[in-house]
């Protein structure tokens, strides 16, 4: 290194003196340019970068050296363990979760095998969840849940990771994946905590996950009714009663049956209206006995009604025409 900055010198010095003689006319021996360049190589063995050489910098101004980013902060290692865990914990209780997060996250590996590490990944978590990252929240606090089984919080990581991951479930209208695996974990939940006491906020969360699916179901099955796609949209209906009839919208599922039994008979062929207005008739019998006090019944019962009406009179002309057929077997 030193040998590099002596020739360094040495041709800086030399287009320096040429420039001399040439434009001044100043005459320069060639050991001359030999001994000062050897002082300024020793010059520049003194400074730790080749900008602070003053003939390239502004005459009066000092370079400005940039410090590495974090140069004040002590790095997290097993000696200085202690002193960042009480700094994290510092940065949590003031409400500080992006700082505390990147402390617990270098802290973690370092604690395992140890007291300190339930607690910090439990923290680690719930900084994710203050922050509301709920992805990052709901993996950790599965991880803590999964890994600490027989610790007293391991309850209430599973608690908000469930919390995490059903505030991820989207819109009904998007991909349900979020809040059918919601649904999983407040099952598995409810299996390993009988006696929690979250099961009441476990229920509702159900409840509310449950009653998304129910919604988007219900809209497909609206979907069909209205383009009057009938058999699709009987099946879905039958499929949506098994899944969600205990849901806000089962009674109104049940008058799209009835309704789409009633106009897909009305629009059928004479050999298939006997059993389709039957369809019709069966459905409200079945509303009547699951929602016996909705407000949707006296619409469906008028076309219950229309559609009793329409069986019996073809069931006359059947037995009409069944009289007339005996008749003449008899003639």
């Amino acid at each position: 290194m030193q040998l590099y900055r002596k020739i360094l010198a040495i041709s800086i010095l030399s287009i320096v003196f040429m420039l001399k003689t040439t434009v001044f006319g100043v005459p320069v021996s060639e050991n001359q340019v030999h001994q000062e360049g050897c002082v300024l190589s020793c010059q520049l063995a003194d400074n730790d970068a080749f900008a602070d050489f003053t003939v390239f910098n502004t005459p009066g101004k000092k370079p400005k050296v940039k410090k590495p980013k974090g140069s004040n902060s002590k790095k997290v290692t097993f000696e200085t363990f202690e002193e960042n865990l009480n700094k994290a914990k510092d940065y949590y209780n003031r409400q500080l979760y992006i700082s505390a997060s990147r402390i617990f996250e270098e802290l973690y590996p370092l604690s395992m095998g140890t007291p300190y590490a339930d607690t910090i990944l439990f923290l680690f978590a719930d900084c994710y969840y203050q922050n509301k990252d709920y992805e990052m929240a709901a993996f950790h606090y599965k991880e803590y849940a999964n890994r600490y089984t027989g610790s007293p919080r391991a309850e209430e990581a599973h608690y908000y990771a469930i919390k995490s991951i059903a505030q991820l479930s989207p819109e009904y209208s998007l991909d349900q994946t979020e809040t059918y695996y919601a649904i999983e974990e407040i099952n598995v939940f409810i299996r390993n905590y009988p006696n929690s006491p979250y099961m009441a906020e476990c229920n509702a969360l159900l409840d509310e996950m449950r009653e998304k699916l129910a919604l988007k179901a219900f809209e497909v099955l609206k979907l069909y009714y209205n383009t009057e796609n009938y058999k699709a949209a009987q099946i879905a209906a039958q499929s949506f009663l098994k899944k969600y009839a205990s849901s806000s919208y089962g009674d109104d599922a049940y008058l799209i049956l009835v309704k789409n039994n009633y106009e897909y008979a009305s629009k059928s062929v004479d050999s298939k209206k006997l059993e389709r207005f039957t369809a019709c008739v069966d459905a409200f019998n079945s509303m009547k006995a699951s929602y016996p006090y909705s407000r949707l019944l006296a619409e469906a019962q008028k076309l219950a009604t229309d559609a009793a009406a329409k069986i019996q009179k073809i069931n006359n002309k059947t037995e009409s025409k069944n009289s007339k057929k005996r008749g003449n077997n008899e003639d």
